[in-house]
């Protein structure tokens, strides 16, 4: 099966933001990765290095980290609504493997609550469980994230942590804000913008398709960020700001990733063939999509 995705019209954005069950995203935090939840500003003072290269090795650092518990959330506002969807797991930098149970809100998938969604993240592939949209509950519906138009970065409601960190590797200008605390942890707070395709050139060679997937897909290469790294020169936060072209005016997408707990044990073990569903995804009230 091929889940595509489609760039939305009517100021909506279903599905095409987020491949999990018809619902609108985008993201300014989540609880304890919120732009004010756990973060004290303190005094401004110099950055350990040159602000580009700090957030340029976001990538490098946490590989080396190995893996890290993390919270996210996305969230947009379209046609007038605004909707979030959060996400809590754990995640291996080492193999970019993760598992990340995905809340979507009560009203987004319909009159009734949806069950949380089970992701399950690696090299080119997402994985997802109860997804709904006709899908068995016993199934797992998986996606190849390098035919995605955003490269997985907004699809499945969670910015793939590999993806985020790696984004960063195309920071131009970058400025340092001040130094802050962080859910006790000191950081320093960095802001800037990076490009799509310069990212995608500079990535490992594990996430160069996907960024590149990514590069085409959105209606700008540049996507502004707000990046937390602490002493050791490990990112704790990132918010990007993404944009979707749309029939009418562009629908900005705002995913936030927050990391911690540092070397947890991180236990992923991929779904079989047998357990794959090969048939028809609904597609919210557009009717289903061909396998």
């Amino acid at each position: 099966m091929v889940v595509r995705q489609h760039r939305c019209g009517g100021g909506a954005l279903a599905v095409c933001a987020l491949a999990v069950a018809g619902v609108m995203t985008a993201g300014t935090g989540c609880s304890g990765a919120g732009g004010g939840a756990g973060e004290r500003a303190v005094a401004r003072e110099g950055p350990a290095g040159a602000p580009a290269s700090v957030v340029r090795g976001a990538a490098e650092a946490l590989a080396g980290a190995g893996s890290a518990e993390t919270r996210t959330s996305m969230e947009t506002a379209a046609g007038g609504t605004r909707v979030t969807i959060r996400g809590e797991g754990t995640y291996d930098f080492r193999r970019q493997l993760g598992r990340i149970k995905v809340v979507l809100p009560k009203d987004a998938a319909g009159a009734d609550e949806h069950r949380p969604i089970t992701e399950l993240l690696a090299p080119g592939a997402l994985y997802m469980k109860n997804r709904g949209a006709g899908v068995p509950a016993d199934k797992w519906v998986r996606i190849d994230t390098t035919t995605l138009e955003d490269g997985n970065l907004v699809t499945g409601g969670v910015t793939d942590p590999t993806a985020a960190a790696e984004l960063l590797r195309g920071a131009g200008e970058v400025t340092f804000v001040g130094r802050t605390e962080l859910a006790g942890v000191p950081v320093r707070h960095y802001r800037g913008t990076a490009d799509l395709g310069r990212a995608a050139r500079a990535a490992s060679p594990s996430s160069r398709a996907t960024l590149a997937a990514a590069a085409k897909g959105f209606s700008t290469d540049a996507v502004p960020f707000d990046a937390y790294v602490d002493g050791e020169g490990l990112l704790r936060k990132v918010r990007h700001r993404f944009t979707f072209a749309t029939e009418g005016p562009g629908v900005a997408v705002v995913s936030t990733l927050l990391l911690y707990g540092f070397g947890v044990p991180v236990s992923v073990a991929l779904p079989p063939e047998a357990d794959l569903y090969t048939g028809r995804v609904q597609q919210g009230r557009g009717g289903p999509e061909a396998p």
